[in-house]
């Protein structure tokens, strides 16, 4: 045996070698290998080899190793010695086992031959003897077989014969009902005797029979050009014409014509749908159902058949079939292009998938290499996404038509119109609209069957994707509805305010508060409702960025209603802006008579600021805040106290005109810290007292263009000092308003020729009959 290359240990290998050396039949062919292995191994290594020298080892034993070590040796060496003993006597034993188990298996053999000879003689008598008796009975048979067999062959022809000699009646009553296939088939068959014998003995029957069979093709053809026929008809036509051997394939354009020709009735057709659906939904709401109902499915399956037959009649007629049915599936989905134009919800849509899946699961039976199934998912997918764009953009137009209806009631000249309903109208539109439309989106992840199926990412991508992308859009329509850019500036004020007449100040109040709606609710709600049915998604690229981001979506609405609010104050503000400039630039000041009465501008002023009141308590909330400093994001500083400016007034003309110059200086050394305009608030008072400052600084910097007489200054003293007690009742910052009038009095008299004021009797007179006369007008005022 040779040795292995598989590292042992050393009891291992003297245990393998002393078997091998055990029941090896030749000492030499046991030792010779183990000893060329072992020819340059220490003496210490050879003990179990042939060429074992014990002189040799003790010596080197003795020599490397001291006292205790020759003990343990001889320790271990009897030790070996007593195993390999142990394991000598176990292989014997194994070994006389097997030997006994061997002989007895063999003592068993021979008693199961015995006798077994015998049998197989007797066995081979018997078969001799059935074998003999075989034979005389094929002997005794044989004539009787052969006349039989001749017999019936005869009888067989005689079949033959007379259905040849029956074939042309059985032809006339096959054209008679119409039963076409079974006179080809009858016909066929005879065809082999007719080209054998037709021309000696079954001369006249090959004649009828040709006569009848004649006719049989020009039915035949007529049934394959007829429009009134069947497609199924026209195609078991051709194939019947084929198997008469009639040049078919001349018909092969003809036939695919008509193919063509009966697609036309299969499309979809968009106001089609539309009736088809609303009798879908009268029946119980089956969505599986299809849109034509069951008249649809027989025509897809009758064209399906006729394909069927077209592909057996030409057999390289593939690629035109394939381009047919391809094309048949893109007009299903043209018009459901169109159908998704028009409003419909998402069981509509999948009413129209499930039609277009079923016209596409039956042609693919009959197609199976035209790939309809990849090419309808795709279309599918396609047509997922159209009708997503579309949902939100007419989510886009019904917010878009809410708020357009202040503008028309105006326009078609309604007195009363609600700006509180339109903003309801609008926040409706907004969020009851977006949770409709998610509720619809919804139906579509939970239809995972047919063309929606593995859908799901892509579809919840495209919801968030559209949502994103609507309240952009949103934005956009927002600042076109107000008359602005979305890249407003302020250099492009002025130009926007000489066109606010032509956008309704109220339309634009209503938008600046439909975008704090859409900011603080309408977001936050849609983000949760996105959270909760339409997470996960994945298919957009993640360089792309997160597909719905609401912050930024708040951030835009927030400056939008910030812009919104300046425009509709800037547009009331350039509304009592004109009628200022009428005001001043109408008469002469430097001749103007001694006042009798408050101007009559006064009341055309606060006539604007009660339409721009009414229009505030209707979209906007009262708020409870005051005036105070810390919110002031701009002051301006007054340049005289009230103390000084009573004792100016009151002076003579002379003293006044003298000390006019050096009272200003001084005063700005003792002046009082008034602030003016301070942050707009979307509130009532804020916005309110925001136009009243900004009106009272445009009246100021009239005055200071305009030259003077006493009367002309007089006269503005006394319509500033009527205004002044309406509108501390209008605004909320009464120090504000009370600095702003006198500036408009300190600014009249320092551009006035001779600035001699009104004595306070005098002035409260007038006053008094202003309100008397303005009682008298309106009973109702208080």
């Amino acid at each position: 045996m040779e040795i292995d290359d598989v590292p042992m240990d050393e009891k291992a290998k003297r245990m393998r070698d002393l078997l091998s050396s055990f029941y090896s039949p030749d000492a030499s062919m046991s030792s010779s290998p183990t000893g060329s292995s072992n020819r340059y191994a220490s003496p210490l290594e050879a003990i179990n080899t042939t060429s074992f020298n014990p002189d040799q080892y003790m010596n080197i034993l003795v020599q490397k190793s001291n006292l205790e070590g020759l003990l343990q040796r001889h320790v271990e060496m009897a030790a070996e010695i007593k195993n390999l003993d142990t394991d000598l006597q176990m292989l014997v034993y194994e070994n006389y086992n097997k030997f006994i188990s061997a002989t007895d298996t063999i003592k068993r053999m021979n008693n199961n031959i015995v006798g077994m000879e015998t049998n197989m003689e007797q066995l081979l008598e018997k078969i001799l003897s059935v074998q003999s008796r075989s034979d005389g009975v094929n002997t005794s048979l044989f004539e009787k077989r052969e006349h039989i067999e001749k017999l019936h062959r005869t009888r067989n022809l005689l079949r033959k014969v007379q259905f040849i000699y029956d074939l042309p009646a059985r032809l006339g009553k096959c054209i008679k009902t119409e039963a076409y296939a079974d006179a080809v088939r009858f016909y066929t068959g005879a065809m082999p005797i007719f080209k054998a014998y037709g021309d000696s003995s079954f001369q006249d029957c090959k004649r009828a029979s040709e006569e009848a069979i004649a006719v049989v093709l020009k039915n035949l053809q007529e049934k394959l050009f007829s429009d009134s026929e069947s497609i199924q008809t026209r195609a078991e036509a051709a194939v019947l014409l084929k198997q008469l051997d009639f040049p078919v394939d001349s018909l092969k354009v003809k036939l695919l014509e008509k193919l063509e020709q009966s697609t036309l009735d299969l499309q979809l057709n968009a106001e089609n749908l539309t009736s088809a659906l609303v009798n879908a939904s009268s029946k119980d709401g089956n969505t599986s159902e299809l849109v034509y109902g069951a008249s649809h499915e027989a025509s897809v399956r009758e064209f399906t058949e006729a394909v069927r037959a077209y592909r057996v009649i030409f057999a390289d007629s593939d690629r035109q079939l394939i381009k047919l049915a391809q094309d048949l599936v893109t007009k299903h989905f043209d018009s459901t292009e169109q159908f998704i134009k028009k409003q419909i919800c998402a069981a509509d849509l999948l009413l129209v998938f499930g039609t277009i899946w079923t016209d596409v699961l039956l042609l693919g039976e009959v197609l199976n290499d035209a790939g309809l199934l990849d090419y309808s998912l795709k279309a599918a997918q396609v047509a997922v996404k159209q009708y997503v764009t579309f949902t939100f953009s007419r989510l886009l137009q019904d917010i878009s038509d809410a708020l357009t209806q202040v503008h028309t009631r105006k326009k078609e000249g309604v007195q009363e119109y609600s700006l509180q309903l339109e903003l309801e109208a609008s926040k409706k539109a907004v969020l009851q609209g977006s949770m409709d439309i998610l509720l619809d989106f919804r139906q579509l992840l939970e239809d995972q069957s047919g063309l929606i199926i593995n859908q799901r990412d892509s579809i919840v991508d495209w919801v968030q994707e559209g949502f994103q992308d609507f309240f952009r859009a949103l934005v956009d329509r927002f600042m076109l509805l107000s008359g602005k850019n979305n890249s407003y500036t302020q250099s492009q004020a002025l130009t926007e305010a000489t066109q606010a007449e032509k956008v309704n100040a109220g339309l634009v109040l209503v938008l600046a508060q439909i975008s704090v709606f859409i900011e603080q609710t309408a977001i936050p709600r849609i983000t949760e409702e996105i959270a909760a049915s339409f997470s996960g998604g994945g298919i957009r690229g993640y360089e792309y960025g997160p597909a719905f981001v609401p912050a930024e979506i708040c951030r835009m609405f927030r400056a939008a209603g910030e812009k919104f609010l300046h425009l509709y104050i800037n547009m009331r503000s350039q509304r009592i802006s004109v009628l200022l400039t009428k005001r001043f630039r109408t008469p002469n000041w430097v001749k103007h008579k001694e006042p009798r009465e408050v101007h009559m501008f006064v009341d055309l002023f606060l006539q604007e600021l009660e339409a721009v009141g009414s229009e505030v308590k209707q979209i906007l909330p009262e708020g409870t805040r005051k005036h105070r400093r810390t919110d002031s994001n701009g002051s301006t500083t007054s340049s005289r106290s009230n103390p000084l400016r009573e004792e100016k007034l009151n002076r003579s003309n002379t003293q006044r005109a003298r000390s006019q110059l050096l009272e200003t200086h001084l005063a700005k050394l003792f002046k009082q810290k008034i602030e003016i305009f301070t942050r707009v608030e979307f509130t009532q008072g804020s916005v309110v007292t925001t136009i009243v400052k900004l009106s009272l600084k445009t009246l100021q910097e009239f005055v200071r263009l305009q030259t003077f007489n006493r009367s002309g200054f007089q006269q503005i003293q006394l319509d500033m000092q009527f205004l002044r007690t309406p509108l501390k009742e209008i605004a909320d910052d009464e120090a504000a308003i009370d600095f702003l009038l006198d500036e408009v009095i300190v600014a009249a008299s320092e551009r006035c020729l001779d600035s001699i004021p009104l004595e306070p009797p005098i002035l409260d007179k007038l006053i008094q009959a202003k309100l008397a006369k303005a009682k008298d007008q309106n009973p109702m005022t208080p």
